[in-house]
């Protein structure tokens, strides 16, 4: 392994797109957050080494009998964060990447790429949600952030225009947003000068600044060598599987699952384990409304669901004939994972509420280990598996049972699961756990804690999703508070006649189980924020109808006026208890 002589971020760019630099399938996807990036061009920007690379030479006689991988360009959080893969027929040699893949990928979508993150409060599954982003530095002054000098950030063009708008105090503008991709377009360090002249920053209090970082982000680009790397000639995987895990291993960055798929792709001999598992991914995270299954969870899957012994994550047990193990029934391991994974979705769950994928896992095992019916999410004949699996989901949800140490649970499940074939195992697995901290049982005192499930969180769809069995809950479903929360301040309160020392309990309490009904989308529209007793009176028409949705909702028959919350809330609450023991224990 030698010591080359340094690159040019320029020529490392050149060399990305025209495909000369690969990826090996043994390295891990692309992982930095837009923070990273920017942080990576302020490092350049101060003269800070960022570093050093590692190559790996293949000549064209060899590159065949390996996988390879383009650098992502565009990144999008939701459906571009794959590498595609690479053609290398009748190519020259390759130059594949062990270290430094993070770093580099971060050069190219600064400077010729994008990338698309999720907007907060945006919907998961929602396109508009995702807009794409270019890097930009702001030459009219330092960053604001303590982490940084220099202003960079990901932007979209809209933020871009409406920043470049803003003055100062004097009239002066605050911004000016250099696209960094642009440098590459300057051919000859004097015209920058254009630049400054051409958008009259020349001008502006902020010149000698612009001028200095116009100056320096052309060197740093298009001058200075500082790419240093070194170069490994072998073509013996087993030999640079050892040298990208060495060099590897250390970093923030690289997961002990990315570790494992490396040995997995390492070592499949018909199929390409690292396209198989991310387009596995992918398909299970679309199922439903989305999931966010990762690949520690299809590995651990794959251990289990394999019949394996031991199934911890150690390197030892991604040994050679397990991987062969696991490739052979790929297939069916995906295809048990999958039904599992439909099932939860058909319940209603999602990945806003589901709190551990792990709970895959077992129902996967218990689904392959009566042969992998097809249509087990929806036959008759399953019925009564899908309700006990059911109950067994929403318990473990309920008493975070895989709150830590997966494999104290896995393992035994699977061995129940084994012992007691004929239907799936709830009252074993019960048993089994029974007065541990496994328990999924439910006492008196444990189902009366529910009912401070709050507005908002995880457990309360899970607990509504018993309450409310016949409801879809993949369906336009809304969370509605019967008694309307925006009426309860404290001021509204004291208006409408409320004591002092019922203003605290009404506060208290609106945001709690009691006061929470699942409700259609176009009723819930209509009742909007009315008082409770006057959407009743206006909805229901008949007698029959009322009744019909009091029982429904578990709405006690008490005085519904604003001024009775408390006695409603405590009457209801009741209700609710009674049909969750009925359920749960």
């Amino acid at each position: 392994m030698a010591y080359q002589t340094p690159l040019t971020i320029e020529s490392v760019v050149k060399n990305i797109d025209s495909k000369k630099y690969l990826l090996p399938s043994i390295q891990r996807e692309f992982v930095w957050s837009p923070k990273q990036i920017e942080k990576l061009f302020d490092s350049l920007m101060m003269g800070y080494p960022i570093n050093t690379f590692l190559f790996w030479e293949v000549p064209k006689e060899k590159a065949k009998e390996f996988s390879f991988y383009e650098f992502l360009r565009n990144y999008h959080q939701r459906t571009g964060k794959h590498n595609p893969k690479a053609n290398i027929s009748g190519s020259d040699d390759i130059i594949a990447i062990l270290d430094g893949q993070q770093r580099m990928t971060s050069l190219y979508i600064g400077l010729k790429g994008s990338y698309a993150y999720k907007t907060p409060h945006k919907k998961w599954n929602d396109p508009l949600a995702y807009p794409p982003r270019k890097l930009y530095l702001n030459l009219l002054g330092e960053s604001e952030d303590t982490e940084l000098s220099y202003d960079f950030r990901f932007l979209t063009d809209s933020e871009v225009e409406s920043m470049n708008s803003q003055l100062d105090p004097s009239g002066n503008p605050v911004y000016f947003w250099y696209q960094v991709g642009n440098i590459l377009d300057v051919k000859e360090e004097f015209e920058i000068n254009d630049i400054l002249f051409d958008n009259h920053l020349n001008v502006l209090p902020q010149a000698k600044f612009a001028n200095k970082a116009l100056f320096k982000l052309f060197a740093v680009i298009r001058r200075n060598q500082s790419i240093s790397y070194y170069l490994e000639e072998s073509t013996e995987l087993d030999k640079v599987l050892n040298i990208f895990i060495r060099v590897n291993s250390g970093g923030t960055t690289l997961s002990y699952s990315d570790l494992l798929l490396s040995f997995a792709t390492a070592q499949w001999k018909e199929k390409d384990a690292r396209e198989e598992l991310t387009n596995f991914m992918d398909e299970v995270n679309m199922v439903g409304r989305g999931f966010n299954v990762g690949k520690d969870i299809l590995l651990k899957s794959c251990l289990v669901l394999s019949g394996f012994s031991d199934i911890s994550f150690k390197v030892d047990n991604f040994n050679r004939s397990n991987m062969l193990v696991i490739e052979k029934n790929w297939e069916d391991l995906t295809r048990a994972f999958r039904t599992a994974v439909e099932l939860v979705a058909s319940y209603g769950y999602n990945r806003e509420n589901i709190t551990s994928n792990n709970l895959f896992i077992p129902i996967a095992y218990y689904i392959k280990s009566i042969g992998m019916p097809s249509n087990f999410v929806a036959s008759g004949a399953y019925a009564e598996d899908r309700r006990l699996i059911k109950k067994w989901f929403v318990a473990s949800m309920l008493n975070r049972v895989f709150s830590f140490m997966p494999d104290g649970i896995l393992k035994p499940v699977r061995a129940i699961i084994d012992k007691n074939p004929g239907s799936f195992p709830y009252a074993q697995i019960a048993d089994y756990f029974k007065g541990t901290n496994r328990d999924i049982t439910f006492t008196d005192d444990s189902i009366g804690n529910l009912l401070w499930a709050k507005y908002g969180t995880g457990d309360l769809l899970v607990i509504l999703s018993v309450l409310y069995p016949w409801a879809d809950l993949k369906n336009n479903f809304h969370v509605d508070h019967i008694y309307p929360k925006s009426k309860f301040t404290q001021k509204k309160l004291a208006k409408r006649g409320i004591p002092e020392e019922s203003i605290r309990f009404y506060l208290k309490n609106v945001n709690y189980l009691g006061n929470l009904q699942l409700l259609e989308a176009t009723p819930n529209e209509e009742k909007k924020d009315k008082d409770f007793d006057e959407w009743l009176g206006q909805a229901f028409s008949g007698p029959e109808q009322l009744k019909a949705y009091k029982e429904k909702h578990f709405i006690p028959d008490v005085d519904l006026g604003f001024g009775n919350f408390e006695e409603f809330l405590g009457a209801r609450e009741e209700l609710i208890t009674k049909a969750l023991k009925k359920e749960l224990m």
